[in-house]
């Protein structure tokens, strides 16, 4: 498959988890990638070397998600690098658990800075470097459309995307460019890993393993691999979802 053969990509938050799953796919099938990353050098350095190593064209960026002049370099730098933007997969985001009475200005300003913010700027930035045909993808998450104690804030900064998304595409379609949204489930990265017995009810908590809570609230009965939710980024920046924008896309295995 080479969909993406002489395009060129910027992913934010693309050193690790979903976002570098995201960059080597659509490598994989021919993009110029601009890996932007926050702060993990090391994975950004590998990706990039295993990229290249495979005859990509392929950089790497120091961009923070949450300062919009930062995403604007790290967009400027791609097109500088490869002459063109045509996809914007932007993966950059944070978690956050705690009760209602522990949320602070300041969490809530950190979280909507990268969640929510980063995201709108990335979007406004790459818009006005692509042609028609360009495509954007943000991420959401199943988070915006589900209760789970602690997570307000996270879901909140979430489902502000998928507004984003749907209102954008009226405005993005006059210059014929798509804008939709990912919302994955639970997925076997580092934050998963960090974060997933978060998800359980308080009252299974200690009771319940996540392959116990798996098997009983996704049909799937697993997390998803990155590479599994990659597949719907490029789904959704490639030629095959041309008519469809301002839409989120669930890959969640299933939930119930």
């Amino acid at each position: 498959m080479a969909r993406f053969e002489g395009k060129v990509a910027v992913v934010t938050g693309g050193s690790r988890g979903i976002g570098a799953a995201v960059a080597r796919r659509l490598a994989a099938e021919g993009a110029a990638v601009t890996i932007g990353y926050r702060g993990n050098k090391t994975a950004a350095d590998a990706l990039l070397a295993d990229l290249t190593a495979d005859g990509s064209r392929a950089v790497a960026v120091q961009a923070d998600a949450a300062d919009p002049d930062q995403t604007w370099a790290l967009i400027e730098r791609a097109v500088a690098e490869f002459g063109r933007l045509d996809v914007l997969a932007s993966c950059a985001g944070i978690e956050h658990f705690d009760a209602l009475e522990n949320i602070t200005p300041a969490d809530f300003d950190r979280v909507f800075a990268v969640n929510t913010r980063g995201q709108l700027f990335a979007a406004q930035h790459a818009a006005a470097r692509m042609r028609e045909g360009g495509r954007i993808v943000l991420t959401s998450s199943v988070s915006a459309s589900m209760a789970v104690f602690g997570h307000t804030l996270y879901a909140a900064s979430k489902a502000a995307v998928e507004s984003m998304v749907l209102n954008l595409s009226a405005e993005l379609g006059q210059k014929g460019i798509t804008i939709n949204a990912i919302a994955p489930g639970g997925t076997a990265t580092d934050m998963a890993a960090e974060h997933a017995a978060s998800y359980l009810h308080p009252e299974l908590s200690g009771k319940m393993s996540l392959p116990e809570w798996l098997n009983v609230q996704v049909a799937l009965k697993r997390l998803a691999e990155p590479s599994e939710v990659a597949a719907g980024y490029a789904f959704l920046a490639s030629d095959d979802a041309a008519y469809m924008t301002g839409r989120t896309l669930q890959l969640d295995g299933g939930m119930f």
